[in-house]
């Protein structure tokens, strides 16, 4: 009887998951009209072709804020559902928001000529214009004078922002809606008229404020400068974004913060739409080749007994660095989306260190000690070729990692000492990470052999290399991190070149531990 593998059902599980998630999608985009048949069809307000106006006002509060309490800001008199708009702002911050308080937006959509307050036909939305928010830390020149914050607040305590960017959004699409089925995420911004019509649809962008658009302040900041763009949306992005935005309210209920969910709003609000899509399908077969690659690379090491033609400094490498880079995510108060399976991915290099130089730990009581494994023939020789290569490199390595850790710290601000080693360790593990790749290639040539190296893993690994590289100058990352996809491909490209430089050695232990000639003894 035939029984798939776990990478056959979870390949099936995949696909499966992404039909469902294109259908979804469709649905979303295309909902299915109302029959104009059918008695209880809602018809659109904007079919009458009306005359509306568009009024922006600011308020201390919230929900409940009365109209002596608002200040107007913006009437738009000529305003038409599918044209666009910009305006820049000054706002005036009352005192009360200027002593960390709040501050929020109310925005009116109502026929030309008429009163936004008390009126049947109008619309309204608010959203805050303030958000709480840890300040960054400061960052200043470690050989000079420290420089203090001027806000005054303790770096650790949450303090008034401002939102200096708001987008407002109505539907311009003149759907026939089913009164018993109606989609629930349209269901919250629907309002009848007297006629028994839909109002239009008004929508204030959420997720296109994002974090970096946010401002600190402070008790001098009197004015505060605020950029509203109008811009009318399809049925489909208006579904999309309302089932998003409370997709991330629940996660911010579960324990995840602002920072957390800031890169997943961006690649929503910041992304082209088709863009978007071909980011979702490659980004699917991402983490399938992550799995694919995990998976193979852990029955390697699982099943490896011995380091022969394997660099054990490549290995150590890879385990320091990795240590590195979550210590530097750490600094950098990185979301935990990208954290943790960082961190995961360290926990599994040290288990791989563990593995390379055969450690075993025995207890006695609560005192571990530690012992090496023995170290055959072919490893001492595999040895004395890493190390011969590692000579080589630190000729260029040592001098370019001091030279760059004594520019950074005469021309560059750091937060603190700790912040300023760790971000040069982790600049040698992007700028010269490729040199420590390199001592692998060196046994490689010395052996003749390239038999010894986890193929499969290796190419799940190359996949995601090249994937990594389409988006490279696309997806916002560090210039270090963006040039270390491409050093990968370097290196990557000169391991094929030795697999077809040398041949296949059937003497040679494959990487399971056995040989063909071996299987040819047994079966003799």
């Amino acid at each position: 009887m035939y029984m798939p593998s776990l990478t056959t059902i979870l390949l099936g599980l995949g696909i499966a998951y992404v039909g469902h998630s294109v259908w979804t999608m469709f649905d979303l985009f295309y909902p299915t009209p109302c029959d104009p048949a059918v008695s209880s069809c809602i018809k659109p307000f904007l079919a009458r072709n009306p005359k509306l106006e568009l009024s922006m006002f600011t308020s201390p509060r919230g929900k409940g804020a009365t109209s002596s309490s608002m200040d107007l800001v913006w009437k738009f008199d000529n305003f038409t559902v599918g044209a666009k708009e910009q305006r820049n702002f000054n706002i005036s911050l009352p005192k009360k928001t200027r002593n960390n308080g709040t501050f929020f937006v109310h925005i009116f959509l109502y026929p030309q000529g008429e009163s936004p307050f008390g009126n049947s036909r109008s619309v309204y939305q608010f959203s805050p214009l303030t958000q709480y928010s840890i300040p960054e830390a400061e960052s200043f020149n470690l050989l000079g004078d420290k420089n203090k914050t001027s806000s005054g607040h303790s770096p650790d305590v949450p303090i008034t922002h401002w939102k200096s960017k708001l987008a407002v959004n109505v539907m311009e699409d003149t759907l026939l809606l089913d009164r018993y089925s109606v989609p629930g995420d349209l269901y919250r911004l629907i309002r009848l008229s007297p006629e028994g019509d839909y109002l239009p649809l008004l929508y204030i962008d959420e997720l296109g404020q994002r974090l970096k658009d946010l401002k600190p302040v402070s008790k001098e900041s009197r004015q505060m400068t605020l950029e509203v763009t109008y811009s009318p949306i399809s049925v489909g992005r208006l579904r999309l974004y309302s089932n998003l935005q409370q997709s991330i309210q629940h996660l911010h209920t579960m324990g995840f913060t602002e920072k957390d969910t800031d890169e997943l709003v961006g690649i929503f609000a910041d992304t082209n739409f088709y863009f978007l899509a071909a980011t979702v399908a490659v980004s699917m077969l991402h983490l399938l080749f992550d799995f694919l690659a995990f998976k193979n690379d852990i029955s390697f090491w699982k099943n490896k007994d011995t380091m022969e033609g394997l660099s054990t400094r490549a290995v150590v490498w890879r385990c320091v660095s990795q240590i590195i880079i979550f210590l530097y995510l750490m600094d950098e108060q990185t979301s935990l989306l990208v954290l943790i399976p960082t961190g995961i991915g360290t926990l599994i290099e040290v288990w791989k260190v563990k593995k390379a130089f055969k450690v075993i730990i025995t207890w006695n009581g609560r005192k571990p000690s530690f012992q090496l494994g023995a170290v055959s023939k072919k490893e001492q020789e595999t040895a004395e070729f890493d190390s011969k290569a590692m000579q080589y490199l630190s000729y260029v390595l040592y001098p370019l990692c001091v030279a760059g850790a004594v520019y950074s710290l005469l021309y560059t601000p750091h937060k603190s000492w700790y912040s300023w080693v760790v971000r040069n360790l982790v600049n040698g593990v992007y700028a010269f990470g490729f040199l420590f790749m390199l001592p692998q290639l060196f046994v490689n040539y010395k052996l003749k052999s390239v038999a010894h190296l986890p193929w499969r893993a290796f190419m799940y690994k190359a996949f995601n290399t090249f994937i990594d590289d389409i988006f490279a100058f696309i997806i916002t990352m560090p210039t270090a991190h963006r040039m270390a996809c491409f050093r990968d491909d370097v290196v990557f490209g000169v391991y094929l070149y030795q697999r077809w430089l040398y041949p296949v050695d059937k003497t040679r232990v494959n990487e399971y531990g056995q040989s063909f000639t071996e299987d040819d003894k047994k079966t003799n």
